[in-house]
């Protein structure tokens, strides 16, 4: 056979990384062996895979066909595994949980810190994700579980929810920024004068969601919400931030909170996974966080 799981991989690394040396370093390889890899497949199909000009690798389109079907190859290729391991222990090979990433990187440690005290063999992998990153995530086979994820989940089902609770916005501002001072409660033709400072959504598959952003306004891209609130801090720009992001900086005069005519309405984060799954460590979990003031006790960090 021609084809296999192994080229896949390298084809999917190179086109999600960029370059030969950043995908041979995800996969734990050196850059010749990786590019012997492609090169042989390409002799043995006697097509062209990748555009090699410039800094950047890029699929040709032949390249992009392969790579699209293949994909549903790999994910099936990890599916068929997993299951055999969990039927064979019960406990899950791996264990990829994505996590909004308003919630700290600490809750998610102090989680893994007591799974291993379980003394299971399962790897954990941990994902932060943004606005509809989780439920993609979850829907494209990413993840296994994920926690946080806001909003409605994609049509189709095949996943169980539980709500973790809700997180309260506030529109937050730094002091010597103009909207500091304006009369309140703050307009829409107030805040759209003003830069609004947004996460972009990490979702690939599923349609990107915005949240708190006035059509027409002029924005600053960032990648998470540790980056948005600095850049509120820093006067570059406005908008909304969880209540638990915003006290602490607001205690120490770094933020300024102010009242809108259309406050943002608190947001249900939810803990979700796939029905089919039903290992031992996804269990473990969902036990967890599920259990009775888990989100509030994972959100006092951020108020620190």
């Amino acid at each position: 056979m021609r084809l296999t799981l192994d080229a896949l991989l390298a084809i999917d690394a190179i086109d999600r990384r960029g370059s030969f040396a950043a995908a041979a370093h995800e996969l734990h390889r050196v850059p010749s062996a990786l590019t012997y890899t492609v090169q042989k497949l390409e002799e043995d199909l006697d097509v062209l895979l990748f555009d090699r000009r410039g800094h950047r690798a890029k699929l040709t389109p032949a390249g992009r066909a392969l790579l699209e079907e293949g994909r549903h190859l790999l994910r099936a290729a990890g599916e068929l595994e997993a299951r055999v391991k969990r039927v064979a222990t019960g406990w899950e090979a791996d264990l990829r949980i994505a996590y909004d990433g308003l919630l700290p990187a600490a809750a998610m440690l102090k989680l893994a810190r007591d799974f291993y005290a379980q003394n299971a063999d399962t790897r954990l992998r941990f994902n932060a994700e943004v606005l509809g990153g989780c439920w993609d995530a979850l829907a494209s086979g990413r993840a296994d579980l994920a926690i946080g994820a806001s909003g409605e989940g994609p049509s189709g089902g095949g996943y169980q929810t539980r709500p973790l609770g809700e997180i309260d916005w506030e529109f937050a501002v730094a002091p010597s920024h103009p909207l500091a001072q304006a009369e309140e409660p703050l307009t829409r033709a107030d805040i759209l004068a003003h830069r609004a400072v947004v996460v972009a959504d990490s979702s690939r598959s599923l349609p990107p969601r915005t949240t708190g952003l006035l059509s027409g306004q002029d924005t600053l891209t960032l990648s998470d919400a540790a980056s948005k609130l600095q850049a509120h801090v820093m006067g570059l720009g406005v908008g909304y931030l969880p209540r638990c992001l915003t006290a602490a900086a607001a205690a120490r005069g770094e933020l300024v909170i102010r009242k809108t005519e259309e406050p943002k309405v608190s947001q249900m984060l939810y803990l979700a996974w796939r029905t089919a799954h039903r290992g031992k460590a996804l269990r473990w979990f969902v036990g967890q966080v599920c259990a009775k003031g888990w989100l509030e006790h994972a959100l006092e960090s951020c108020r620190a």
